[in-house]
């Protein structure tokens, strides 16, 4: 990220500012005049026929993000600010006025990266809800049988040229060219093959989710707000519940969906299975949702420390199980966070509703293409179950527990007797939870963009613990690898030196930056 900030207030300024003639005011000039500025800066300058100049005095060094979730929460704000630009006149008057290169210069230097980010991760899940579509209509299977396109070497070439673009190396090229400028170009290349052993690929594609998630959302509800990083010591560990906050509906939600298409893609697809296209196809997307679902934790520092992940465990579990109330912070409760998250909501457009409503009826196409799939509906045995919920007192706490009981072992009793009856195979199963678990996602998303209905017909109690069953689930999902990798010791070793390689190489003792100050030594120091 400080490569990333030193290309941008350098050769980045001069370029936007000589010869696109496209830049804007960059950080805070305002306060030096604000009068002056407020008539004079940015897009309002540039509407009348003006330019804002780039003059370099001398470079110095400033407080920059350098842990992951400071810098996204940065991007998350910047993506949020070319949201609401999106939507504003004066892109738009910009648009009107400019020139044909001056306005593409514009467009590609502000809203055009995010809007071009938001079309690449649109066009990975257009492509796998596609090939879900092939595989359980059937016509993959059709298809495959035609030589043309099951021998398709110009599209394997294709695959194969552009998977070398998709890494993400090519987001890299401005560090280069700046390092290179100043230090040379053989510095500048042995700078870039470190960053990829220090995982850069991870992180630009992680900052790929953070940019679209928001950008998406401030275009669909607007909302765009301002987000203080703070710019401090951030060599601490962050716990599981305060990433799970963070990037539960940027990165996790979307991770655990792209996962299922490609389970669901795998099980029941025909064509590419054996070749490299297969590969081809899928490697990178699986690249991106490992990203997607473990970098917070990989870039953790102590993030495979057991004792941590103990201690985060406690911590998740204390919050997820916490009321909310008024006056009860996100940080201190799931139900207030929760009902924060979809806050956005009730201030959104008829628009922004139906549109939420749209895009969450993608997640009925697994329940209504996958239950066709299944062994058992071969044998014209179907089991309809109706389960209905009541909600009883604290009053009512022994009759509760037996309802509880009743419940799963009537449960049992039917999966039991799906199997023996119906001959209902392991992959049914499997099949089964793909199938229903996104459905309750979809439902719960409806009713959160319905929230005045639901509250209305009280029913809302119940989306309530549905959602927090969901988030139960889905943290388990994460957590558990995390709490594996964690019995090794060498995994936190390895990556303790990944993300402080500079520092042994300057002889600076890690440990104990990470491990704190000791009490003894705290007090004694505070007696002399």
């Amino acid at each position: 990220m400080s490569n990333q900030e030193t290309s941008f207030v350098t050769i980045g300024q001069r370029l936007l500012a000589n010869p696109l003639r496209v830049r804007f005011h960059y950080g805070h000039p305002d306060v030096f005049d604000r009068l002056f500025h407020l008539t004079r800066g940015g897009f309002n300058s540039t509407v009348r026929e003006g330019s804002v100049t780039h003059h370099e005095y001398i470079q110095v060094g400033k407080g920059r993000d350098v842990g992951l979730n400071q810098i996204s929460i940065f991007e998350a704000k910047i993506a949020n600010g070319n949201g609401e630009q999106t939507l504003s006149r004066d892109i738009y008057r910009l648009g009107h006025r400019f020139d044909f290169f001056r306005m593409l210069s514009c467009y590609v230097t502000t809203i055009g990266f995010y809007f071009s980010t938001l079309l690449t991760v649109l066009t990975v899940y257009v492509f796998l809800y596609g090939r879900l579509y092939l595989v359980l209509s059937g016509l993959e299977k059709g298809l495959s049988t035609q030589r043309g396109i099951r021998d398709n070497k110009p599209l394997q070439v294709a695959l194969a040229s552009q998977s070398v673009v998709q890494i993400g190396f090519l987001m890299a090229l401005p560090m280069v060219m700046e390092i290179g400028l100043e230090k040379g170009f053989r510095t500048a290349l042995s700078d870039f093959v470190l960053m990829q052993l220090q995982l850069a690929p991870v992180f630009f594609t992680f900052s790929l989710g953070t940019k679209t998630h928001y950008y998406g959302k401030t275009l669909l509800h607007g909302g765009a707000e301002y987000r203080g990083t703070g710019r401090s010591f951030v060599v601490f560990h962050a716990k599981f519940a305060d990433n799970y906050r963070l990037y539960s509906r940027s990165h996790f939600v979307k991770g655990i969906e792209l996962l299922i298409l490609l389970v669901v893609y795998h099980l029941f697809g025909r064509s590419y299975k054996s070749g490299v296209v297969y590969i081809l196809i899928t490697i990178q997307i699986w690249f991106m949702v490992g990203t997607w679902l473990f970098a917070p934790f990989l870039f953790n520092p102590s993030g495979f420390e057991w004792q941590k992940i103990v201690d985060d465990w406690t911590d998740w579990k204390k919050w997820i199980n916490n009321h909310g109330g008024i006056g009860v912070s996100p940080d201190k409760s799931w139900e207030s966070w929760w009902e924060k998250e979809h806050e956005h909501l009730l201030y959104s457009g008829i628009r922004g509703i139906v549109a939420e409503i749209l895009l969450a009826l993608r997640f009925f196409i697994y329940q209504y293409g996958l239950v066709y799939h299944l062994n058992i509906t071969n044998n014209k045995s179907f089991l309809a179950v109706s389960a209905g919920r009541r909600r009883l007192s604290a009053d009512y706490q022994l009759l509760f527990r037996l309802v509880k009981g009743f419940i799963f072992i009537t449960f049992l009793a039917i999966f039991i007797t799906l199997i023996v009856v119906p001959h209902m195979t392991l992959r049914d199963v499997v099949v089964c939870i793909l199938a229903f678990m996104p459905t309750g996602w979809g439902l719960l998303l409806i009713a959160q963009a319905c929230k005045p209905l639901i509250k209305r017909a009280g029913f809302w109690e119940s989306v309530q613990t549905l959602a927090r069953g969901y988030e139960i689930i889905i943290g388990l999902l994460l957590f558990t690898p995390v709490a594996f990798l964690a019995w090794f010791p060498f995994v936190s070793e390895f990556q303790t030196r990944m993300l402080f390689n500079q520092a042994f190489s300057r002889g600076l003792q890690i440990s104990r930056i990470l491990g704190g100050q000791k009490k003894g030594s705290h007090s004694s120091n505070n007696n002399e």
